[in-house]
């Protein structure tokens, strides 16, 4: 290969667990701090009500602008990757949203989306009604999440046959099945209701050529087998404060996932300067040797996250997260 490798190139090679040279890729799964960067409301926090009585033009100018916000983020912040959450999420305006994008930048970025069928923990309101089902009724959560699986590949079948499948890259799945301490499903409950479902999605994404990253944060220890037996192409966040060792997981399944994330949100947060600037370079020094490692945070950059501390992040990534 002649010239310079676009982010959505180097990308897929660390998914792939490739050789790349320059710095390790980089890339956040949400980017909420939008109004500190670009004084712009980040398009998922974004009330669309009247969606369906603008006007063609003010539809236009909205999803421009939110293709705006997403693409200059990735420019700012030297991300490889963008992570769209279609707002409003009907077909037609997800289409436009990611064809703006690919207008404005080519095929410079990895460009990925939602796509996840299984049932995650639970909010608040419906703890109580589904921890009682998973035991009434496992096979009507089974059926639920083959439902939503069908509603899935149908989406991703229909999106493929748009501009020849350039439009989309991947799948992020983004139900959590973790708390700090420990998984929400037993091990033994998670292997009959949720690892079924997941390795199929996986596999029927990589049948019509999609890549995948598996993201939960908190405690996957108790169920990281299978979720690598799953086989998505990458797993995020990794989270430190679940216990998860960068280190420990480079050593053990580094031949068979990327690994993504790792920087401790808690300690960028809340720790010292001087602690959350050691967990960056204690990630990169972890992550990167072996190749397959992209570089973000352990969750996402999230609305109350001071914004001084991620460009701190962002300025070691560029000075330090560099292959020899």
């Amino acid at each position: 290969m002649t010239g310079r490798e676009t982010g959505r190139e180097r990308f897929i090679k660390a998914l792939k667990r490739e050789i790349i040279n320059g710095h390790v890729p980089t890339f956040e799964l949400v980017f909420f701090l939008t109004m500190e960067v670009l004084g712009k409301v980040h398009p998922s926090h974004r009330s669309y009500h009247q969606w369906d009585q603008s006007s063609a033009r003010e539809k236009e100018a909205q999803l421009c602008d939110m293709a705006f916000c997403y693409t200059e983020i990735a420019k700012i912040y030297g991300h490889d990757a963008i992570f769209v959450h279609p707002n409003p999420n009907d077909f037609d305006s997800t289409v436009r949203l990611l064809q703006i994008i690919r207008e404005t930048t080519g095929m410079e970025y990895y460009i990925c989306m939602h796509g996840d069928p299984t049932c995650g923990i639970p909010n608040g309101d419906k703890m109580t009604d589904f921890s009682v089902r998973l035991y009434e009724d496992p096979e009507g959560i089974l059926a639920d999440q083959e439902a939503s699986l069908d509603k899935k590949v149908d989406f991703a079948a229909k999106l493929k046959n748009k501009d020849g499948g350039k439009l989309l890259d991947g799948f992020t799945l983004c139900s959590d099945y973790c708390f700090n301490v420990n998984p929400f499903y037993p091990p033994e409950l998670f292997a009959e209701l949720i690892t079924p479902i997941l390795s199929k999605i996986i596999k029927e994404y990589r049948n019509m050529g999609y890549y995948t990253i598996k993201h939960t944060d908190g405690n996957i220890m108790p169920i990281i087998d299978q979720l690598i037996e799953c086989a998505p192409d990458g797993l995020h966040s990794l989270d430190p404060q679940g216990g998860v060792d960068l280190k420990l997981l480079k050593q053990k399944y580094n031949d068979k996932v990327c690994l993504i994330g790792n920087v401790n949100c808690g300690l960028l947060q809340t720790g010292t300067d001087e602690e959350a600037a050691a967990d960056v370079r204690r990630a990169l020094r972890d992550g990167m040797p072996g190749y397959g490692f992209i570089f973000s945070t352990s969750n996402c950059v999230y609305t109350g996250l001071d914004l001084s501390r991620y460009d701190m992040m962002n300025k070691i990534w560029r000075e330090e997260g560099v292959y020899k």
